[in-house]
């Protein structure tokens, strides 16, 4: 057997020399004085060679180690080199299967039954929060301790909501990466417990009738620019999500005859696409695809007045530098804020508005009531005959719903020329 000081003092010469340990191992020095160990052995009738590597950085110990493993692999009918090199694929294959790039790829499994604004959410914020965490990082080499540190630093921000968001999302690309057999496990998973807890509360919103009004009035005598006003006096006409009104277009909008400011509209509807509204495909389903947002007199005088600032662009509500673009989602928020309602009525909270006071005064559509705020019903079957039957009836309760909140407020056209003094 060899010792670790016959394996130093080895000398170059001016052929290969073979210096025997047992079983097989030996140290193969070069002419040029390389030291590399071997293994000597024979499968299916065959010798055959397998290298360990250079010495010393596989030490006599490690090379006796891999010798015997080798040994334990012929035992078991199995030609230790052909395992080496599937193991050395595995490995190569473990060091590309990236985060990112599985992520990548659930993502666009997925997205086809997601909304288009659903599947934006999750990729921008697996982009922001979680590729330059961990996006570089073999899947298989990614373990709890490195999850639970990036979704700290989310909490930290804080953003506790989005960082439980984000577990989920990398959690779902673990169970994706389990089914390939990319991963053998989910290290996103035991975490969930380890977060900081969620109190979740309503969206602040006033629902007293004449406050709401107050509420439109004093944001409207802001110093703010005139599509974000507009915008914040359809969101209350309409009871839609902030985010379904900031993405609105032009050709969304059925039965206004743009080119004549004077033509009387016919059956005005806004349509919102499945596509743009919340949850998945597959739930919006129940209610038969899109959203269908009866105009009142009151809304179909907003995007008149809009369509003279912005009739030439794609969309309504702009962004104030990139007129492809929707408006700031903050911006709505932003002018309740100046007019000083923070934390006391937030731009969602006039769904709240909306069905508080309708609730109150026309309880027997309830149900219609709901539909119009696009809540899902259980009966698909009723919610799609309810969608089509009670269009008529959704849009006397929008007509009435304008004529309360948007009592005593002046016309649009002269919200846009600036504030009230």
């Amino acid at each position: 057997m060899l010792s670790d000081t016959q394996c130093r003092r080895a000398k170059a010469i001016d052929k290969p020399v073979k210096l025997s340990d047992e079983k097989g191992l030996y140290l193969f020095v070069t002419p040029a004085g390389g030291r590399i160990w071997r293994l000597k052995y024979r499968f299916a009738g065959k010798e055959k060679k397998l290298v360990f590597g250079p010495y010393p950085e596989v030490s006599l110990a490690e090379a006796r180690d891999l010798r015997d493993e080798a040994r334990r692999l012929l035992r078991d009918h199995h030609d230790p080199a052909v395992t080496k090199k599937a193991a050395l694929v595995t490995s190569r294959a473990d060091n590309a299967n990236t985060f990112e790039l599985i992520a990548t790829q659930w993502h666009a499994l997925n997205k086809g039954m997601w909304a288009t604004r659903h599947a934006e959410d999750v990729i921008h914020s697996l982009k922001r929060d979680v590729f330059p965490a961990i996006g570089a990082l073999p899947i298989r080499d990614i373990k709890t301790p490195k999850v639970l540190e990036l979704l700290r630093a989310i909490e930290a921000r804080p953003a506790i909501e989005t960082a439980k968001r984000v577990r989920q999302r990398i959690s779902a690309v673990f169970v994706y990466a389990i089914g390939e057999g990319i991963a053998d496990d989910d290290p996103a998973a035991v975490v969930k417990s380890a977060l900081k807890p969620l109190h979740r509360g309503k969206q602040p919103a006033i629902t007293d009738l004449v406050k709401a009004r107050k509420v439109l009035a004093d944001a409207e005598a802001e110093d703010a620019h005139p599509v974000t006003k507009l915008a914040l006096r359809l969101l209350a006409l309409t009871a839609v999500r902030p985010g379904e009104l900031r993405g609105a277009r032009w050709d969304e909008i059925e039965g206004i005859d743009w080119s004549d400011p004077a033509a009387q509209p016919v059956e005005p509807l806004w349509r919102i696409p499945a596509a743009r509204m919340k949850g998945r495909l597959t739930r919006k389903e129940e209610v038969g695809g899109d959203h269908l947002v009866p105009l009142s007199r009151q809304a179909i005088d907003v995007l008149r007045t809009a369509y003279s600032l912005s009739g030439r662009g794609p969309l309504p509500f702009p962004n104030a530098r990139h007129s492809h673009r929707p408006m700031s989602e903050n911006a709505i928020g932003y002018l309740l804020n100046r007019a000083g309602y923070h934390h006391r009525h937030v731009p969602h909270g006039w769904r709240a508005t909306f069905s508080t006071i309708m609730n109150e005064r026309f309880k027997a559509d309830h149900d219609i009531i709901e539909l119009m705020l696009a809540h899902v019903a259980q009966n698909k079957v009723k919610a799609a005959y309810d969608r089509a039957a009670h269009l008529d009836r959704r849009r006397e309760l929008a007509q009435l719903w304008a004529d309360l909140i948007a009592d005593g407020l002046r016309p649009a056209a002269e919200v846009i020329i600036g504030p009230r003094r």
